[in-house]
């Protein structure tokens, strides 16, 4: 072990006057921040989305269209959400995370493993389908990702993938940029980690175009990609099936 290497990961969360990291440092920053904020993360969540993340959860899995039984990734599962919405709809959930924290903090049981989207543990098309739940711009190789799921989702499969989003009002965008940038990191300060809930609202300058990302998950190997606002365009869905 490097004797200088930092023993607090609330260290490697970047603060608001550095700028956001790349490659391997965001892989750290990320695993690190979503291990300091795992214990009140769904409290949180609850909070400063009004509990609308509940409706969009269950959205998502609705939007799988598949039979009961089928075998679904939680990608970046974190406490499992979306893994128990899968198992109320007697879908088998999977989930992977990188933050062992989050694993850890889940109030029951699940099955689930610690791992990168961009390597997944899992064989060609031995998944029926696939749900990520507002990750996309955490991942350090997106397109990677994207094509992880193409092999690991077998032909005929469903994704559904959600994510944050700017809505296109304008006056609905300008309430919502102060809301998200200056109102959810109070909310996460006294909650749970200040510094965590301020690097969260920067992240989004990950996320590529709504077109780049369609695009990519074509490339990948998916058909009929759509994506639907939910909420007035805070928060977005996209849905596609695998070749």
């Amino acid at each position: 072990m490097n004797p200088s290497a930092p023993t607090d990961p609330r260290s490697l969360i970047p603060r608001s006057d550095e700028p956001l990291p790349e490659g391997d440092d965001k892989t750290l920053a990320v695993q690190a921040m979503f291990d300091v904020i795992a214990p009140r993360y769904d409290l949180v969540n609850r909070v400063m989305t009004f509990r609308m993340d509940v409706g969009w959860r269950r959205r998502a899995v609705s939007s799988l269209g598949l039979t009961p039984g089928s075998v679904v990734l939680d990608l970046a599962c974190g406490t499992g959400d979306l893994s128990f919405d899968l198992v109320d709809r007697g879908l088998k959930p999977i989930g992977l995370d990188l933050s062992h924290g989050m694993l850890s903090s889940a109030p029951r049981p699940f099955a689930r493993v610690q791992g990168d989207g961009s390597a997944m543990p899992f064989g060609n098309g031995s998944l029926d389908g696939a749900v990520c739940g507002f990750a996309m711009r955490n991942f350090t190789d997106l397109d990677g990702t994207f094509r992880e799921l193409a092999r690991t989702v077998r032909p005929g499969g469903r994704i559904v993938l959600l994510e944050v989003a700017t809505p296109p009002n304008p006056l609905l965008r300008f309430g919502h940029s102060i809301y998200f940038g200056k109102v959810v990191p109070v909310i996460g300060g006294i909650l749970s980690d200040g510094n965590a809930y301020r690097y969260l609202p920067r992240s989004v300058a990950y996320l590529p175009e709504p077109d780049e990302m369609i695009e990519s998950l074509t490339d990948a190997g998916f058909r009929d990609v759509e994506r639907t606002l939910l909420s007035v365009g805070i928060a977005q869905m996209i849905t596609g099936t695998r070749d």
